[in-house]
């Protein structure tokens, strides 16, 4: 099961005993921080969590799953995350 941002803001508005509006607002406002970041083309570095990158992707050929035609993948930008050290010992 995933956490969802309903779980986060409630766990935030559990631990620092801020209202529900003021922690919705906090997570919201983080998270159009690291959008705009991302789509600006800026790597998001979370110390002891990991980083976000940024990578492009070169123009390439690929199939169409459903008839087997080959065609041309566009250029495109993709996000990828890679974990800090600290979150992986956490983790194992």
């Amino acid at each position: 099961m995933s956490l969802t941002k309903a779980q986060i803001v409630e766990n935030i508005q559990d631990q620092t005993g801020l209202t529900k509006i003021k922690a919705t607002e906090t997570v919201e406002t983080l998270l159009e921080i690291i959008k705009a970041s991302l789509s600006g083309g800026e790597n998001v570095l979370v110390s002891g969590f990991g980083k976000f990158c940024v990578k492009e992707k070169k123009k390439r050929k690929g199939r169409n799953p459903a008839t087997g035609d080959e065609m041309m993948l566009d250029e495109r930008r993709v996000v990828t995350f890679k974990c800090s050290g600290k979150l992986r010992d956490k983790i194992n």
